[in-house]
């Protein structure tokens, strides 16, 4: 399956001023490929893309969730699209600022403002992707509980000390200084077959 990640920004000046993040978005991007396989046994092809929205005014010119629905839909619907969007939904069905459906994901991209730029995307970004992605794999995978189980997990790392997982630049677990950081999705690993249903 193509898992195809679109970093999105309103502009092409803008594209350029967040070079570090787009960079960085791309490495994640195939990151994942491998982290779906580890823990979901999932066979993902990985893409990753730019795209410029245009800058909108007025609150009925904003760009929302239905704006990368809809551009989900005109790439064609059986590819899954995950979409690091620069603006903040109006309405989200997850509490790490992301939506999820078939074969579609999106999440709010923060912005890092000084310090550890790579650091903060991904404890902030890296995370938020994971979650999403772990309800779309789960689903796929006909596991009965595949919304509350990943909040019921989101809600540990936030509130009973859950540390996410870590991954060096090499993909592999890590006890240094990660580059990445995902959900803790070993309570979903060996319990594919039993969540079905």
């Amino acid at each position: 399956m193509l898992l195809h990640f679109i970093f999105t920004a309103a502009d092409s000046t803008e594209l350029a001023a967040r070079g570090v993040e787009v960079e960085y978005a791309g490495r994640m991007a195939r990151f994942f490929a491998d982290w779906a396989g580890e823990a979901f046994a999932a066979d993902l092809r990985v893409r990753f893309d730019e795209m410029t929205t245009g800058r909108r005014g007025a609150l009925l010119g904003r760009l929302d969730t239905h704006s990368a629905v809809a551009d989900h839909r005109a790439r064609g619907e059986g590819d899954y699209h995950f979409y690091l969007c620069h603006f903040r939904p109006t309405w989200t069905d997850c509490t790490c600022e992301g939506y999820h459906a078939e074969n579609f994901g999106m999440v709010y991209w923060q912005r890092p403002r000084g310090g550890d730029a790579a650091a903060f995307m991904a404890e902030r970004n890296c995370t938020a992707v994971s979650h999403e992605i772990a309800h779309e794999l789960l689903r796929q995978a006909g596991y009965g509980r595949f919304v509350q189980d990943v909040h019921d997990v989101w809600m540990r790392h936030f509130h009973a000390g859950l540390p996410f997982e870590q991954y060096g630049g090499d993909h592999s677990r890590t006890e240094g200084r990660p580059d990445f950081l995902t959900i803790d999705a070993s309570s979903f690993r060996g319990r594919l077959g039993a969540g079905r249903g």
